[in-house]
């Protein structure tokens, strides 16, 4: 895993999927191969950590993805609180899951999700609510941050 926000090392083309790590529920976004386009994909409704991490595997894989970008809630501040310290505990047990269900690593950055409610609510105004739920908007928010710092960064 990466810091959040710093720039990741080259990660071969392809699709990206970004996670919105919830207490009940976690929001799924994709982008494009060329990474050009962002789309919210579904929100999973959280069980237990293997029935979580099945699936998230399944979505990976059937998506052809090639990095996992998951949101870590700063506070307001850029201090960790309580949750982003969970999300990081969960996000290292999430890359060891994956490592096991897919037989490779999988690269996992940690991306800082501030205001993404927020934008996922502004989106929601603008467009209408999305299939996929807010929390999948909350994830494209994140996707959509994520992408557009790579650009400015090469």
């Amino acid at each position: 895993m990466t810091q959040p926000n710093r720039a990741k090392p080259s990660v071969p083309p392809g699709k990206i999927i970004a996670l919105d790590v919830g207490d009940a529920r976690i929001g799924v976004a994709t982008c494009d191969p060329l990474r050009l386009t962002v789309r919210p994909l579904r929100t999973l409704l959280r069980h237990n950590r293997r029935t979580d991490f099945d699936a998230l595997a399944k979505i990976y894989a059937e998506e052809e993805a090639v990095l996992v970008v998951c949101g870590l809630p700063y506070n307001m501040d850029g201090s960790e609180g309580p949750q982003a310290h969970r999300i990081r505990n969960w996000a290292a047990r999430f890359t060891r899951a994956l490592r096991n269900i897919l037989g490779d690593d999988v690269p996992l950055v940690l991306w800082d999700e501030r205001l993404s409610s927020f934008a996922a609510n502004e989106w929601i105004a603008q467009e209408g609510p999305h299939p996929a739920g807010q929390d999948a908007i909350a994830a494209a928010v994140i996707l959509r941050s994520y992408l557009d710092v790579q650009r400015t960064c090469r």
